[in-house]
């Protein structure tokens, strides 16, 4: 999955709420990589080696020269035992913030068949996640498996979905949920003709 970049993130209301606009944000995940690799004594050599990233990129990331996609964020945050909100983190969460769905955007799979949309502010240090994920007709998306405690609870709003995770292949239809240890490789496919929609709370253990 890659940050469809034609559609910048959160731009008026992200500034309003106190957070990032798309531009800004490439800056604040180079700059929290950096951070979190040096804390953690890796080189980028080390951290590429760890992750089996490409040392070129992470070094393009880290510099603010590089789009980072959703997948090379996932992977290095799995290597370095974060949650992927603590590359995306620009300081503390307080107070009320609203996220108005006209003036967000969303992160988008490379075929543009999946997207995932943040419903919680990118800011500070958090354990729960909560996401709104569309998959249009034929979307098949794969994920690695995340750090070790990682668990998602997945409602269907609408349509219809295989999700395929450690112990086989469900089938959901609109109403149903799942929750599943996602600490191993996973699959999101729209069984339907229409486009499916799901939203997921994402926790981790810290």
């Amino acid at each position: 999955m890659t940050i469809d970049t034609a559609r910048p993130i959160g731009q008026s209301v992200a500034q309003a709420a106190g957070q990032p606009s798309f531009d800004q944000l490439v800056g604040v995940i180079g700059d929290n990589l950096r951070g979190f690799r040096r804390r953690q004594g890796l080189s980028v050599d080390g951290l590429a080696q760890l992750s089996g990233s490409d040392p070129r990129i992470l070094t393009a990331i880290e510099e603010g020269r590089h789009r980072p996609d959703i997948g090379t964020l996932w992977t290095v945050a799995k290597a370095l035992d974060l949650s992927f909100s603590s590359l995306l983190s620009t300081g503390n969460d307080a107070g009320t913030t609203v996220i108005r769905r006209a003036e967000q955007r969303s992160l988008t799979s490379r075929d543009g068949l999946f997207t995932s949309r943040a419903l919680f502010p990118l800011r500070g240090e958090r354990q729960v996640e909560f996401y709104e994920l569309r998959l249009a007709p034929g979307a098949d998306e794969a994920s690695d498996g995340h750090s070790a405690g990682t668990v998602e609870n997945i409602l269907v709003g609408r349509g219809r979905v295989d999700i395929a995770t450690a112990d086989g292949e469900h089938r959901l239809e609109q109403g149903d949920s799942i929750l599943f240890e996602a600490d191993a490789p996973h699959r999101y496919r729209n069984a339907g003709d229409d486009e499916a929609v799901l939203y997921l709370v994402m926790s981790y253990i810290l």
